[in-house]
């Protein structure tokens, strides 16, 4: 068996044994989506403004921005600089387990529990308000790719450069809510100031975002939206590589 297939098994035990982190990362948007459309009558109300679709359908792009921060930044941060300052990254140097296969298992362990969150929201979406598929697959898929790249990239950057675990959880909060907030988690985006929504456009999530959206409502993400994340991905990724430290 790939060392980095049985690294990827013992990851995802460690993972399951921390329920808080489960239930944010695969859970919460399923539940956001679900809470938000029962309390607020109006987003399961079909709109003649919107061909006669619920607006809770338009949320659900947003929902699953949520769900790539939520998986892709704060765990894979936060366990990186936790295993570096514990020693274990050092540790499987010595190895022919390396550091970098447990990164690549950390990166799969994430990526699953990020398509895991998306499916239990599409599904709990599906069910309660009958929410349908993307209107373009294609896109949809790309966004949501580069969409989590670019989180990765990022939280991988960040990990960089934490000099403590405590650290990095204070350098993932700093980053993540802000993130929500330029992807409309909090303000759907025509809901927000223009030049609140300029800048929205050269946030990775908020760009990911706003691609999600576009090609859920069945157009293609607009090449801004796709140039910013294959942006972040390139620049977060390649300062990650060079300022990466294993000890």
């Amino acid at each position: 068996m790939p060392t980095v297939l049985k690294l990827s098994i013992v990851e995802i035990k460690l993972y399951l044994r921390e329920p808080l982190g489960v239930f944010f990362a695969v859970l919460f948007p399923a539940v956001l989506l679900v809470v938000l459309g029962s309390a607020i009558p109006a987003f399961r109300d079909p709109s003649a403004d919107i061909g006669g679709r619920v607006p809770i359908e338009f949320f659900f792009p947003i929902a699953l921005a949520l769900a790539i921060a939520t998986a892709m930044l704060v765990p894979l941060l936060n366990t990186l600089a936790l295993y570096r300052e514990r020693g274990v990254l050092r540790r499987l140097a010595t190895t022919p387990a390396s550091p970098a296969a447990l990164l690549g298992a950390q990166v799969a362990v994430n990526l699953l529990a990020l398509l895991a969150g998306c499916l239990l929201a599409w599904l709990a979406g599906r069910l309660a308000f009958g929410i349908p598929l993307p209107g373009n697959p294609a896109g949809f898929a790309l966004a949501l790719v580069l969409g989590a790249a670019a989180m990765g990239a990022l939280a991988l950057c960040l990990a960089a450069v934490a000099k403590s675990a405590r650290a990095a959880a204070g350098i993932g909060q700093v980053v993540y809510f802000p993130m929500l907030f330029f992807a409309g988690v909090w303000t759907p985006g025509p809901l927000m100031p223009a030049a609140v929504r300029r800048v929205a456009d050269f946030v990775p999530l908020g760009a990911a975002s706003q691609a999600l959206q576009d090609t859920w409502a069945g157009g293609w993400p607009r090449p801004l939206h796709l140039a910013v994340a294959a942006a972040s991905v390139a620049l977060f990724g390649g300062l990650a590589v060079r300022f990466f430290r294993w000890t």
